[in-house]
Formats: structure tokens, sequence, C-alpha cells
């Protein structure tokens, strides 16, 4: 067994010891002044997040407002179209001419829609999907693979950008096994 150096401390040395854990008056002014470092610091980084929260949040609304803007300025041609439908004088005007002018602009509205993600939804025929079609009544299906189809749209649906807008309400085969 090897013996401990004769210039060790001894643990039952206090006066020793409490020479290290006393700061030298220097030592508490130098851990004072990083103590107001650190605390200077802490209150930097809470400003410098608290505006950058506050950057973010008010870009992500100007980021709103102008994908909105967007969308108007695309509107704003079937919207003129529409002004004008409106001042025409039924009395000297054919009726299918204002029918054919109405259906333009329907398409031309339905296009610029399309431009910004917006899709109609007329699951006509095709199989029901919860996440797209609302179910508002069922109807005996002709044969077993007709089960679950949509077989009448009564309000076509809307999604932009793959979130639906509004369902579209339809009516689903159900196979009763007869």
């Amino acid at each position: 067994m090897s013996e401990l150096p004769v210039d060790s401390m001894d643990p039952m040395d206090t006066q020793g010891s409490a020479e290290l854990l006393s700061p030298s008056p220097d030592g508490a002014e130098e851990l004072l002044r990083e103590i107001e470092s650190l605390k200077d610091k802490h209150l930097r980084l809470a400003a410098e997040y608290d505006n950058f929260r506050r950057r973010a949040v008010k870009e992500r609304q100007e980021a709103g407002w102008r994908a909105q803007g967007e969308l108007v300025r695309g509107l704003l041609d079937a919207l003129d179209d529409i002004q004008r439908f409106a001042a025409v004088d039924p009395g000297t005007v054919d009726s299918k001419a204002v029918i054919d002018g109405m259906q333009l602009v329907e398409k031309k509205l339905f296009k610029s829609l399309a431009g910004h993600g917006f899709e109609i939804v007329d699951p006509t025929g095709h199989a029901f999907d919860p996440a797209l079609h609302e179910a508002v009544t069922t109807a005996p299906a002709a044969q077993p693979d007709d089960d679950g189809r949509v077989a009448v749209c009564f309000q076509v649906g809307y999604v932009i950008n793959g979130h639906v807008l509004r369902p579209a309400r339809v009516v689903v085969t159900q196979w009763n096994g007869a």
C-alpha cells in the first residue's frame, strides 16, 4: 500500500479550506462584474428575441395581405365584367347574350381562382372521401361494386392549395346485399 505524501492536506484542517472558500475582495468584485455581464447579456437576448417575434408576426401578416391582394387582383377583370352586365339595359339586350356573357365571366373567374390553387370538388361517380365530402344521405347501390360511391352531388365543394374550404355535399350509395 502506498503512502500519501506528507505535504497533502489534512481533511481535519478547517483553516486551509476556509481560505479556499472565502473569496478575496478582488474575486468578489470580479464575480459581481461577471454576474452583471451575464444579466446584461440575458436582457439583450430577451429583447432580441422579442424583436424577432414581433418582426415574424408582422412579416406573416404582410405575407397574408400580399396573398389576398394577388387573389383580388386576379378577380378584378371578372368584377369589371360583372359591373358592365349590371349596367346593361335588359330591354335592349337579348337574354341569350346575357347568359352567354355570364358564362364567360364565370369561366374567367374560375380560371383566375385556379391560378391561386383553387379547385372545385365534384365527386359524382367517385369513391366517397370523408376528408373532401359530406354525406347528406344514402341511396341503395345497384351492385356491390357501387358501395361507397357518390351518386349525386347536391353542392360542389372547394379546395385551395390542398385545404378544404367547403366539403362537397353528396348522396352516397350503400350496398344492402339484396
